[in-house]
């Protein structure tokens, strides 16, 4: 094969693995869904994404990692979600951290509700060993990022981020977009505790 050959061979090849690779991601979405992650089988997938077991290999070290790539799609998505809509507080002019955050939390759960299914496959608990961790992490992580929003009220962080974590099981198991709003509306409220008054001397 010549050189040009092999430059116009080679982007071909690449968007065949990069299809290949999405309609199996499609089809373990679909099997897991469907069947959760302990009773489906790698078998299931390939045959939903009408590939072979060798290309699903290729691709992904086994049904734990389709998991986990379907898991951190999700989560980047779910990302930029709330990024755009923080950005979009600020540009507007908001100010007051508490707003800009309650605005990335609805479209967080927005987000949720647009993939709910997916989204309740990770909240059921059926996922790969140490996905639980995972879960932790992310939440770790999550509040971490709040608490540069909200500077030092790290009680502050604690509360808005469980309830709002608490919230999004909730939400999506139950579909219910006004229970969301709800939860928001609560959230939006709390404020940071001030600090106790010094007694008058008269």
């Amino acid at each position: 094969m010549s050189e040009v050959e092999d430059v116009v061979t080679q982007p071909r090849l690449s968007e065949r693995g990069a299809a290949t690779r999405g309609s199996l991601l499609a089809a373990a979405r679909e099997v897991f869904v469907s069947k959760g992650f302990a009773e489906a089988g790698v078998t299931d997938v390939v045959s939903k994404a009408e590939a072979s077991v060798g290309s699903l290999y290729h691709h992904f070290s086994g049904k734990a990692d389709l998991y986990l790539t379907l898991w951190e799609e999700f989560q980047a998505r779910q990302t930029q979600r709330t990024k755009q809509a923080a950005r979009a507080a600020r540009a507007a002019g908001e100010s007051d951290p508490m707003r800009v955050f309650i605005g990335a939390a609805r479209a967080y759960l927005d987000g949720c509700l647009e993939e709910r299914e997916l989204a309740a496959l990770f909240l059921r608990g059926d996922g790969p060993p140490g996905f639980d961790v995972i879960m932790r992490d992310r939440l770790r992580a999550w509040a971490q990022r709040n608490a540069a929003l909200f500077e030092d009220e790290q009680a502050l962080v604690v509360v808005i981020t469980g309830a709002l974590a608490a919230a999004v099981s909730e939400v999506v198991l139950s579909g219910d977009r006004r229970l969301a709003e709800e939860v928001l509306a609560i959230i939006g409220r709390i404020r940071p505790a001030t600090s106790a008054t010094a007694p008058s001397n008269g």
